[in-house]
């Protein structure tokens, strides 16, 4: 008995303890109600070692100047093995060049750890891994880039008070980024089904957010496998 009763009151210690799960977003169900979607600053790309491994920390708004940043930080330590990360998004033909870059390294792994997000134009940089992973309880947000839709990116940029809010907004009123030619080319070349665009992100647009009234979708582990997001390492 005495021994049944520890057991019971080290269970309940451990009930104590145990991290709440993150609330989803009413209005964007399959997505957190508070992304972890790091700063609203320009994304900074960190060179650091995690679980014995050289990575680079890429968290932030993506802006004009990050295919050069994050190519130098690449040059910089050739043990770099994998690409980390997190960003609300922000200019669309950044992301598309940043990926590129991330591609032009055989290898290069991107990665999105749990708890992390990955939204809007970040969703192209990630592909640019020539392998990617997300992590259970990482989240691949994705988002239909219409005139409006942004507005929450707008607001965010804004209020870092960076030169980065011109670019975005003049990016935004340009190109309708998942919808354009260049960026349905752009996942053909990194191998992601198409299936993605018609029945995940043009949904957004179509409903208004699939299962709610948000344009905010995030991905599950059996959808970044299916739309090859997450390409299946074949055994052997």
């Amino acid at each position: 008995m005495p021994g049944r009763r520890i057991a019971l009151a080290c269970a309940a210690l451990l009930a104590l303890g145990a991290a709440p799960k993150p609330a989803n977003d009413p209005d964007n169900p399959t997505c957190p109600k508070e992304p972890d979607w790091g700063s609203d600053k320009a994304m900074t790309v960190t060179p650091a070692t995690r679980g014995g491994k050289r990575v680079l920390l890429a968290e932030g708004v993506i802006d004009a100047g990050l295919p050069a940043r994050m190519r130098a930080a690449i040059e910089a330590d050739d043990r770099i093995e994998e690409i980390w990360l997190r960003s609300r998004g922000g200019d669309a033909r950044a992301g598309n060049e940043t990926g590129r870059v991330i591609r032009s390294y055989p290898g290069m792994l991107t990665r999105i750890p749990a708890g992390w997000t990955c939204f809007s134009s970040c969703n192209f940089v990630f592909m640019g891994g020539d392998r990617r992973h997300v992590e259970p309880g990482g989240h691949f947000m994705v988002h239909m880039f219409t005139h409006t839709g942004q507005r929450d990116v707008i607001s965010q940029t804004v209020q870092s008070g960076t030169q980065d809010t011109v670019e975005l907004i003049g990016e935004i009123e340009q190109l309708s980024a998942l919808l354009a030619s260049e960026d349905n080319d752009f996942l053909i070349r990194m191998g992601v089904s198409r299936k993605l665009l018609t029945e995940i992100m043009y949904q957004q647009l179509a409903t208004g957010g699939k299962g709610g009234s948000g344009q905010r979708y995030c991905l599950s582990q059996d959808e970044v496998r299916k739309y090859n997001v997450m390409p299946v390492e074949k055994a052997g």
